[in-house]
This record gives structure tokens, C-alpha cells and sequence, in this order.
């Protein structure tokens, strides 16, 4: 993947009936529902000697629109908040309003490198078919959280040796470490990057 500035704006070409967004900055966010709404984008525009414009478009975001995180994971619309920068593929087709608005096909968020915190706790219970290990107390769902293992979660034993997540017993002592944002659900959710045994 190619270094981003951050300091300039994308720009936009076109290709047939598609038109692509290149590192472009959101201006602003609107979602009823955290997955449809629209995002509005500035880009650079090149004018009359040489000069530099910055215009303005609104990607309007519908179910049919994909949208990933630059690892291409499914996110929701509302992880993506102003100041970030995006790539999008959209229609060619657009509203003749200020600013002009076309149907966003694809997008692609550059969301910074969580935090990592690091939690060491007992085994509540696995859930391998679902891609769930819960830690906490096992009989107050209040007092759990629920790790979500993909796979790009490290899984290991006392030894560092690679393991699977039915390898994980209730009862046993882990280290977890995780991103720094979760969900508000009961128990909160959040990806696992690395889970440890640490006792049997």
C-alpha cells in the first residue's frame, strides 16, 4: 500500500460509467441507522494555470454500498467520522445540486491503529462457531466481555505455540490483548488481536 499525505487532498478520475476518490478528506458524516446516510468529500481540482481547487461532493451511502476498513473488514458508516481520509468508487452519474451528490458503490476508510489495552482474566466460555471467547464471570453477563476472534487473532498457549480457540477451556487464566473501543451491548464486544493462555 502506498504512503497517504495526509496533508493534501485527493482527487478524482474517472473510468467509463465508475468515477474513483483517491485519498480524499471527510467533511462530514450523516447516518439514521450506522449503515446508510452519505459522507461529504473534498477533493482537489486542477484548474487554469496550474491552480488548485477544492471542491466539494456527497457520496450518498445505501445497503448496496460496500464498505471496509484499509484491511478490507466490514465496517459500519458510523466508524467513520470527519478529518478521516477515504478511497471511493461511485457513479458517474450526479445531481446537478450544490454539492453534487452520486451513489457511492465502494469505500474504503484509512482508520488510525487502535490502542491496545491489555486485560488478563479467566475464561468464561468459547463460542468456536460463532468466533466468540467470553471472559469474566461466567454466571453475570454484566461482568463478561466478549472477544470477537477472527482470523487475524493470534491464538497461543503458555509456550507461544499456535493453538485453536476450542483449545481454550472455562476456567482457564488469559491474556487478552484488544483495541480500545467496544460496543455499548451487555456484554461489550471488541476484536481480540492477541489471546494467551497463561494457566491451566
Amino acid at each position: 500500500m502506498s504512503e497517504r499525505n495526509s496533508d493534501m487532498r485527493g482527487t478524482i478520475t474517472q473510468a467509463g460509467d465508475i468515477m474513483q476518490a483517491q485519498n480524499v478528506l471527510v467533511e462530514e458524516v450523516n447516518t439514521p441507522d450506522s449503515r446508510t446516510g452519505y459522507i461529504l468529500i473534498s477533493y482537489l481540482v486542477t484548474g487554469e494555470n496550474n491552480m488548485h481547487f477544492t471542491e466539494l461532493l456527497q457520496l450518498n451511502v445505501g445497503w448496496d454500498t460496500i464498505l471496509t476498513n484499509q484491511f478490507n473488514e466490514p465496517i459500519s458508516l458510523c466508524r467513520i467520522i470527519k478529518g478521516m481520509r477515504i478511497d471511493a468508487w461511485f457513479s458517474a452519474s450526479m445531481t446537478r445540486s450544490i454539492p453534487p451528490q452520486s451513489n457511492g458503490y465502494r469505500i474504503v476508510a484509512f482508520l488510525p491503529a487502535p490502542s491496545i489495552r491489555t486485560l488478563t482474566d479467566r475464561v468464561a466460555y468459547t463460542d468456536p462457531a460463532s468466533g466468540f471467547l467470553y471472559t469474566g464471570n461466567p454466571n453475570n453477563i454484566a461482568d463478561q466481555i466478549r472477544f470477537v476472534i477472527s482470523n487475524r487473532t493470534q491464538l497461543i498457549d503458555q509456550s507461544g505455540n499456535a493453538i485453536s480457540l476450542d483449545s481454550f477451556q472455562p476456567g482457564q487464566l488469559v491474556r487478552v490483548e484488544y483495541g480500545d473501543f467496544q460496543t455499548d451491548s451487555i456484554p461489550p464486544q471488541t476484536p481480540a488481536f492477541l489471546v494467551q493462555v497463561l494457566t491451566f
